[in-house]
């Protein structure tokens, strides 16, 4: 059975620098009718393993370790089994939030993950945070971003762990060489394509965020 990709949308807080934000997260879950993958677990594992139907969870990826991205991770991997993947560049941001549990493995760019016959393939775009990676799935012509790059535009980039002149090279380097036709699946609001959002890199360097 071809992979496919099923999406969920969770809700909470985003807090970092003394802030919270009310915010609606993309939880983006890849797989077949037997096994899947979760991309950043928002908020709500209960929802989030109903989402699974009983299919064989093979990992939780983590974008990045802002707490909207990460605060169901832990609850999740313990009623799933799954562990639990980051970039180690995340490391201090996530023990913000999970200071007694550490993730199960590291993610390293160029690293690929497959599941029900999809490989996907971990792309390292700091800038967002230091750990940010997007995961490029060709054969579902779908690259999934986190908070790296959104329908107008990069993510971002005032608050600590972030830079905007990283995550613009980022975008540049890694997620404008995809195909123009690639699906851009984000962490927050609407999917756009590679082909949409490239036209306007100049745009986004001269506003400066």
């Amino acid at each position: 059975m071809t992979a496919r990709v099923d999406h969920l949308v969770t809700s909470g807080t985003f807090a970092l620098d003394g802030g919270e934000w009310d915010v609606d997260n993309n939880v983006w879950i890849i797989g077949d009718d037997t096994e899947a993958i979760v991309i950043d677990a928002a908020h709500d594992a209960d929802a989030i393993e109903a989402a699974l139907n009983g299919r064989t969870l093979r990992a939780i990826v983590c974008t990045h370790a802002h707490n909207d991205h990460i605060d169901a991770a832990p609850a999740l991997a313990d009623a799933t089994g799954a562990p639990i993947l980051l970039h180690r560049d995340d490391l201090p941001l996530w023990k913000q939030t999970h200071p007694d549990r550490t993730p199960d493995g590291e993610l390293t760019d160029g690293q690929e993950l497959t599941v029900a016959g999809t490989t996907l393939t971990v792309l390292h775009t700091p800038g967002h945070a230091p750990g940010a990676v997007c995961l490029y799935a060709p054969g579902l012509s779908t690259v999934f971003t986190g908070d790296t790059l959104f329908q107008g535009g990069p993510g971002a980039t005032g608050r600590s762990f972030s830079h905007f002149p990283t995550i613009v090279a980022s975008i540049r380097d890694r997620l404008l060489a995809l195909p123009p036709e690639t699906t851009v699946r984000t962490g927050h609001g609407d999917s756009t394509t590679i082909g949409a959002e490239a036209p306007h890199l100049d745009e986004w360097i001269a506003r400066g965020h």
